[in-house]
């Protein structure tokens, strides 16, 4: 018997050879060039734009139809798994999953508070030097114009070209566009809605995706749709006789609940689609940033097609690869062909590439308890993570999670507020800023690596981070001090230079000394303000 990493080697070409040929005799075509489809071709030929480097700031809109339920991440999973507080929800407030189902709820976004301009205006204002909008996320709802697949934001929900209204607020206010694409990973995780209640007095009824087919639409508000191809297929079904919401969850997690980086096995024209939908979306918004939610390159070859093709386009329409993809888990190697991205995680060390870190003020899809028990993350917090990573080279994406309706809240209001406060002094130091020889000093020690977030401990006015920025030196200090500041770095004879001049940026000069034990600075009494932010100038400091 053929083994299983052979199969999978002779699936992954078939879907390559097929998802390359249709490409080539679509609307978009291959575009010629320089970059190859291979991991040497890419990293020879790429270099990270200066404009990426210098940003260091993006707000993501990660919205989209899972917003409407209020309740958070992963809902179109989840309200098919019996036990869930989802599914609960669910039940509760639209109905059982048989007959109402997510196919429903991306119907009922209707984005009638969405300000789309107001909104860009408000996160340039907070900072943001690009903004990413959320182009298909698992559900596999496409929100722009898809010119391959029919569950989209011009057909359901709000009737929208989402992506395309989002990408001319943009450019308008002067930001730099991107898109987020996750639908790689919609046909295993949308298996949960072929199962069925194990237990109850809906024991055994399938739901939705399992019986729904396009003649079942005739004279709904889906008529002419496929639930299959929202769906995905029934890849891997959950059989007959499953009888405990135990036994239910323990099949998904071995069968399909897994991160998996593969197509289906069983339908190579699934991964041709993926490509098709990737390419259509490029071609038609030309963002300046793509982000994928993948380790390493959606569904390998043929994610280097897509890489290298955006590449190639890129080349077409500015002269050079001034573009910029993000993938995650990626070897050192191909961090210099395609631009490493951290999910809510850290780094202990400066990085020779630059990078990105992506984080929420709340969970990624809006989630009202946030609201109601005061858990997002504070503006400080916000300010801290992103000097945290500026300082190891690298930049902050950042969503702040919008309802169903489009509008953001009361609270993530104030947050902004804040945030944009703090700019007006404070981003000298962040905006155009490089790496010093340090990034900093200080006794937090963060977890390291992805998903790390939760594990962070919170930083103190010991904890300080270094950037450099048109010939000054800047030390921000992540927590608010109760009284002076030493920067122990700074000692006498520890590094070279001399110090000049000392200011707390929003607040004058400082009085200064230096000695062995390090740089000492008088902080004003009753300065409010979190993270202030210092800077030093003098000779042979940088």
């Amino acid at each position: 018997m053929m083994d299983l990493k052979r199969r999978s080697f002779l699936a992954g070409a078939a879907a390559l050879g097929l998802a390359r040929t249709a490409r080539a005799a679509s609307a978009m075509g291959t575009t010629p060039g320089p970059v190859q489809a291979n991991w040497p071709s890419l990293v020879a030929n790429y270099r990270y734009p200066d404009w990426f480097r210098d940003a260091k700031l993006g707000l993501w809109a990660h919205w989209g139809p899972q917003s409407v339920p209020q309740q958070g991440d992963w809902y179109g999973r989840f309200m098919y798994m019996q036990g869930h507080p989802m599914y609960e929800h669910h039940l509760k407030t639209y109905g059982h999953p048989s007959v109402e189902g997510m196919k429903d709820i991306q119907n009922r976004w209707t984005a009638e508070r969405w300000q789309p301009e107001a909104l860009v205006e408000r996160y340039k204002k907070a900072g943001a030097k690009y903004f990413v909008a959320l182009a298909c996320h698992h559900d596999n709802l496409d929100c722009y114009d898809s010119r391959y697949h029919a569950w989209n934001s011009l057909r359901v929900g709000p009737r929208k070209d989402v992506v395309g209204i989002w990408e001319k607020a943009a450019r308008r206010a002067g930001l730099r566009f991107g898109v987020s694409n996750h639908a790689a990973h919609a046909w295993h995780w949308y298996q949960t809605a072929y199962g069925y209640d194990p237990t109850g007095p809906d024991k055994g009824r399938r739901y939705d995706a399992f019986s729904l087919r396009k003649a079942d639409g005739k004279g709904q508000w889906w008529d002419g749709l496929d639930p299959q191809e929202l769906y995905t297929g029934g890849h891997a079904v959950m059989p007959d006789g499953i009888d405990s919401i135990a036994a239910m969850n323990a099949w998904h997690e071995a069968n399909d609940g897994q991160w998996i980086e593969t197509g289906p096995k069983d339908d190579p024209a699934y991964v041709t689609r993926w490509l098709l939908r990737q390419t259509d979306l490029i071609d038609k918004y030309r963002p300046d940033l793509v982000y994928f939610d993948d380790y390493g390159l959606p569904f390998g070859p043929v994610g280097l097609e897509a890489a290298a093709d955006y590449y190639n386009r890129s080349i077409q329409w500015h002269g050079k690869i001034d573009v910029v993809l993000t993938a995650k888990q990626l070897s050192p190697e191909a961090r210099f062909g395609v631009v490493q991205d951290v999910e809510r995680g850290y780094t202990d060390h400066i990085w020779d590439e630059p990078w990105q870190t992506d984080t929420c003020i709340g969970d990624w899809f809006y989630n009202v308890a946030r609201l109601n028990d005061k858990s997002y993350k504070t503006a400080e917090e916000v300010i801290q993570r992103l000097a945290d990573v500026v300082s190891k080279n690298g930049n902050l994406l950042l969503s702040i999670p919008q309802p169903g309706d489009g509008s953001i809240d009361s609270e993530e209001d104030r947050i902004l507020d804040q945030m944009s406060e703090w700019m007006e002094a404070g981003g000298e130091a962040i905006f155009g800023s490089r790496p010093w020889r340090h990034y900093g000093e200080g006794p937090n020690r963060p977890v390291l690596g992805m998903q790390s977030e939760d594990k962070a401990k919170p930083f103190t006015a010991r904890d300080i981070r270094f950037t450099t920025n048109k010939g000054a030196l800047y030390a921000l200090v992540l927590g608010k001090p109760e009284g002076d500041v030493t920067i122990a770095t700074l000692a006498a004879g520890r590094e070279p230079g001399v110090v000049e001049k000392v200011t707390l940026l929003g607040g004058g000069p400082l009085v200064h000394r230096r000695d062995g034990q390090g740089l000492h600075l008088e902080m004003p009494r009753g300065h409010r303000g979190f993270v202030p932010v210092v800077r030093i100038d003098g000779r042979g400091l940088i």
